[in-house]
């Protein structure tokens, strides 16, 4: 389960800071064009279908929630990314008017 959770952390190190920038710009996206899924009970039905291309999860998700996620995520073959944006920040970058903790990608 453990190589399936990719960290997009901001750290100082090109790499890392370029992968970070590429997944926010194509979350972003597909925010944009509709191709979001958000919410926990959404984002399971979508994994049990196995339709989702990728996972993101907030900063401070719950424990229990985030073990879920990422066994049926490792069950579904779907990359899982944990953002440095907390659940507040998640929903403002989606321009939501609610906090976002899981948000899936179709």
């Amino acid at each position: 389960m453990a190589e399936n959770l990719e960290k997009a952390r901001g750290s100082k190190s090109s790499g890392t800071s370029e992968k970070l920038q590429n997944e926010m710009k194509d979350l972003k996206a597909k925010v944009q064009d509709g191709k979001a899924v958000i919410g926990k009970e959404m984002v399971l039905k979508q994994l049990r279908a196995k339709t989702l291309n990728r996972l993101y999860l907030a900063s401070n998700c719950p424990a229990n929630l985030k073990s879920d996620l990422v066994h049926y995520a490792a069950l579904a073959k779907v990359p899982v990314i944990e953002l440095d944006l907390d659940n507040e920040e998640l929903g403002l970058f989606c321009k939501k008017n609610f906090f976002i903790t899981v948000l899936g990608t179709i």
